[in-house]
């Protein structure tokens, strides 16, 4: 089953790359209402698990206040996103390569890396940014709740995962979420974590479905695609700074954690991305700095 979900995700990466010659970055955004429900983990598994399957893909560290992949992923970093922007390093020296196919760019542990627009940095930025446009994804770790600045790369990421756990605390700020981003997006992906069951996963997030559409109404479209459950595992690679996946590709958790790939990868497949919009990485950048 595994092998041929494999083999499926690199025939789809074949066919996007035939298909579109151009930079073709797909920019998903990972929120949640309430930290500590295993957010940033989950973006650097996906991100790990799309680049086994052939994609290229980069993490970027966007949670603003907590940035801490370079931590998950065990590596070491000295600048950031932050010092491009002020002009003190070029893009390509605060990239770090994680594996073959996936590279990290390290966040700011701040606000501060929206409040920089100096017209002539920017422009070397834009220019640097090219050599990522062979990405076919770009994982965005977003901070945890509703704050604007976390908003801004909601609104410019093509698709939202709201990640929660079963606590009632953590259901109610994944609701607010996605209630507030509703707003700006019509559909929406929600990945429950630490679930005992596929059942137990169904049942929340019928739920908080149920909620939304006497809320928010039908104009929200809100799908699940997939659940993780509770595995020791997973607590283990999190204090050895190693990722899951890697660490036991066959456990209940990986295993989990394939089929939510393989249910992302399926669903973008039918999708059309928008028309006239620039999918550089330099582009994607400086429309969030436009909007601070």
């Amino acid at each position: 089953m595994i092998n041929n979900q494999a083999n499926k995700l690199k025939a789809i990466v074949g066919e996007q790359r035939e298909a579109q010659p151009r930079a073709h970055t797909k920019y998903i955004a990972i929120t949640s209402g309430k930290g500590g429900v295993g957010k940033s983990t989950i973006s650097a598994n996906i991100a790990n698990i799309l680049s086994q399957n052939g994609f290229k893909v980069a993490l970027l560290d966007a949670d603003i206040g907590l940035a801490n992949l370079d931590v998950i992923l065990n590596v070491r970093i000295n600048k950031n996103i932050l010092h491009v922007l002020k002009g003190e390093c070029a893009l390509k020296d605060i990239i770090i390569p994680v594996n073959k196919n996936l590279v990290l760019i390290p966040g700011e542990s701040g606000d501060e890396i929206l409040k920089y627009s100096d017209q002539f940095i920017f422009e070397r930025f834009f220019d640097e940014s090219s050599m990522l446009d062979d990405l076919d994804f770009i994982i965005i770790d977003t901070g945890a709740g509703i704050g604007g600045h976390i908003q801004l790369f909601l609104e410019a990421a093509d698709e939202v995962i709201v990640v929660t756990v079963p606590d009632p605390a953590a259901i109610t700020d994944a609701y607010a979420t996605i209630k507030v981003t509703s707003k700006v997006k019509s559909s929406l992906f929600m990945i429950l974590n630490m679930v005992k069951n596929d059942k137990e996963a169904s049942l929340i997030f019928d739920k908080i479905k149920k909620v939304a559409r006497q809320n928010i109404g039908e104009q929200l479209e809100l799908n699940l695609i997939g659940k993780l459950s509770e595995d020791k595992l997973v607590a283990k690679s999190i204090k050895q700074r190693t990722l899951f996946t890697n660490d036991a590709p066959s456990s209940l958790a990986s295993m989990d954690m394939k089929k939510i790939v393989n249910h992302l990868v399926y669903k973008l497949e039918r999708k059309v991305l928008k028309d006239g919009v620039n999918r550089s990485f330099g582009s994607f950048f400086k429309r969030l700095i436009e909007q601070f």
